[in-house]
């Protein structure tokens, strides 16, 4: 049993190390942005259908609603890390660089659609979020453990 579950884990994408945590940073960028990616399809899916019913137009849905699978991804990243100060301030300060640039990315495009315009600031979210988490959560917890 345990055998396979060792082979599961080795097997899948993204690649985890033995507690369930993702192995590499483009693993878990990769992940996201393709999670990202299906996230504003969905979005754009959802538009198109609203506005050819009438039901509004075309562009005004809300893009930060795309970080949705992303963050779900993190989640579930930080679920796999043991319960501690490393885990949860490396997620606090991501969270805080991540808000940040994905506002300063929607302030710049605030001309545009608002779909468009969200979309550009969750992935901008998405990657900073990403980056601050997996090299903060690692290197504070070496420091702290």
């Amino acid at each position: 049993m345990t055998e396979q579950r060792e082979s599961e884990k080795q097997g899948g994408f993204p690649r985890r190390d033995d507690q369930g945590r993702i192995r590499t940073l483009a693993d878990l960028l990769g992940v996201c942005l393709a999670g990202l990616v299906i996230g504003v399809l969905a979005l754009v899916v959802f538009e198109l259908a609203f506005a050819s019913f009438g039901a509004g137009d075309f562009g005004n849905t809300n893009g930060w609603l795309a970080v949705i699978l992303p963050a779900w991804l993190f989640w579930d990243d930080f679920r796999a890390w043991e319960f501690g100060a490393a885990r949860v301030v490396a997620a606090l300060v991501a969270a805080a660089v991540g808000v940040v640039s994905g506002l300063l990315i929607a302030g710049l495009g605030s001309g545009l659609p608002p779909l468009l315009s969200g979309a550009l600031a969750a992935a901008a979210f998405t990657v900073a979020y990403a980056a601050v988490w997996f090299t903060g959560v690692r290197w504070l917890a070496r420091r702290t453990g």
